[in-house]
């Protein structure tokens, strides 16, 4: 999207830095093994999706392009969202991020990362 100013004789044009974005509906779940997170995507091609893991941080961002239309449409309900769409999920157990996969079936993205159990009690020896 462009916009443009205009000041006395002089015209710039700006391109906007940030679109609005949509915000995904998400679940996340654990299993004994494995933290969950899954989204209804539907309508969107893969390679408009980016998935990544950065620390204890997930984000999944995307673009998701609208239907052809006739000329002229008169909408009812307009409830759908269009465009580019961006979830930041920060997650609440330790996963290991090499292990991580993604699925997409059905219109419904999941993601499965294994968690990283870790000791949660430790003896420690006392030396004299």
């Amino acid at each position: 999207m462009i916009q443009i100013f205009k000041k006395g004789k002089e015209e710039k044009k700006f391109e906007k830095l940030f679109e609005s974005e949509g915000q995904l509906a998400i679940d996340v779940y654990q299993t004994e093994k494995e933290l969950v997170i899954q989204s209804a995507i539907a309508g969107i091609k893969l390679k408009d999706l980016d998935i990544s893991i950065e620390k204890d941080k997930l984000t999944i961002r995307g673009k998701r392009e609208k239907p052809a239309e006739e000329e002229k449409t008169n909408y009812f309900y307009q409830e759908c969202y269009w465009g580019p769409f961006f979830r930041e999920i920060i997650l609440p157990v330790e996963v290991d991020p090499s292990r991580a996969d993604a699925s997409f079936k059905e219109g419904i993205l999941t993601i499965r990362m294994p968690k990283i159990e870790r000791e949660k009690k430790k003896k420690i020896e006392v030396k004299e």
